[in-house]
């Protein structure tokens, strides 16, 4: 992906590009590196979301705003949003990190996507980045469950089972792929008795796992009937 592509996907077009390539240049590149941009970004980031969820849910107490907001800017999910900008192909690299896998490091694509933020308020001012952030994190947005966030997609997945008398379901390894410092894995999760399965991609077993229970949960609640597709 050019940086055109990535600037048309964040919605916002940079009047300084050279804070852009900053955000997305590794500590391993360079002495001009993104985590002055990211320690910015992280602090936008957090606001950003903490007045979106503040007017969103007007009766949720002080503690529960927290947990959502939690939930949205934790390092799995920001991975998650970095990796569908394909932000991990945009990251300057230095060689031993690019070796290394480095590219599609969740830690890595966390940190670049929160020094994006940064960059785009130094740029652009807060109404800016809140609008690049409120693009990125739409889906997010969209589905939130104040009730649900909190609870990580695998207990999430049991209690909706559990609700209906079904049995809990099976993770299975399926694949691994990569070196032993920097491993993909790829785990089915299998509801038998609904005749689901799915599969979840991670940098681990958990990971993996969790990535599964997901999409199992999500395929369950849109259309129960497709599971069996």
């Amino acid at each position: 992906m050019s940086p055109s592509a990535l600037r048309d996907r964040l919605g916002y077009a940079f009047r300084h590009p050279e804070l852009l390539v900053q955000a997305l240049t590794h500590r391993s590149h360079g002495t001009i590196h993104n985590e002055r941009l990211e320690f910015v970004g992280d602090a936008v980031l957090n606001c950003v979301v903490a007045a979106h969820v503040y007017a969103r849910f007007p009766q949720i107490p002080e503690g529960d705003l927290s947990r959502i907001r939690a939930h949205l800017v934790n390092r799995d999910t920001l991975a998650r949003l970095g990796a569908a900008l394909d932000l991990g192909g945009e990251i300057r690299l230095g060689e031993g990190e690019q070796r290394s896998g480095g590219a599609g490091r969740p830690s890595i694509v966390a940190d670049a996507l929160e020094a994006v933020f940064g960059a785009v308020f130094l740029d652009g001012g807060f109404e800016a980045a809140r609008l690049v952030v409120d693009r990125v994190f739409a889906g997010e947005f969209a589905v939130l469950d104040p009730v649900a966030v909190g609870k990580d997609p695998k207990t999430r997945l049991q209690e909706w089972l559990q609700a209906r008398r079904v049995a809990v379901p099976e993770y299975v390894v399926i694949a691994t792929a990569g070196e032993a410092h920097a491993q993909t894995f790829t785990v089915e999760c299998r509801v038998s008795a609904l005749g689901c399965v799915v599969s979840g991609t991670g940098a681990s077993r958990r990971s993996a796992e969790q990535a599964a229970a997901a999409a199992a949960f999500a395929r369950l609640t849109e259309s129960p009937e497709r599971a069996r597709d």
